[in-house]
């Protein structure tokens, strides 16, 4: 009788488990759908303000910049989030290295979240739509 009441306990709470996952996976999307709408929003509102696009350059913790091959705009000050003109977010920090001066780095998009910097150091995280609405408001001279 033990082991039975202890294999369904076990059993509701790996469903409840299960169910706060998927809850959390759709709050999830939900918010990465919100997310690249504003920077869609962002992307047609450049274009029609003719921000000028220029070629994205990566970072390195050592300061050293590296080619991505990517085109767009740089949302921060830092140089260190940019938007490409097909809509694309990505995170521009790389580690170091000697081939990557050669040859450059391939970076690969990440998805928006509604607050970037979210979990880090406190005073650097920020709401999306604020960051870009500053990009936008800087005009060309970014």
């Amino acid at each position: 009788m033990v082991d039975d009441e202890a294999a369904a306990w076990r059993e509701q709470h790996r469903h409840a488990v299960e169910v706060r996952a998927e809850a959390e996976r759709l709050r999830r999307a939900a918010e990465t759908g919100q997310a690249r709408e504003l920077v869609a929003e962002f992307v047609r509102e450049a274009q029609r303000r003719g921000l000028p696009v220029r070629p994205l350059t990566a970072v390195a913790p050592t300061g050293a910049r590296y080619r991505t091959g990517l085109t767009g705009w740089y949302v921060d000050v830092n140089l260190t989030r940019a938007v490409t003109t097909d809509g694309e977010f990505y995170l521009l920090t790389v580690p170091t290295s000697l081939r990557a001066r050669l040859t450059g780095v391939t970076i690969e998009p990440r998805e928006p979240k509604l607050i970037v910097g979210e979990g880090g150091r406190d005073g650097e995280s920020m709401p999306l739509r604020q960051l870009l609405d500053r990009r936008l408001d800087a005009g060309p001279h970014w």
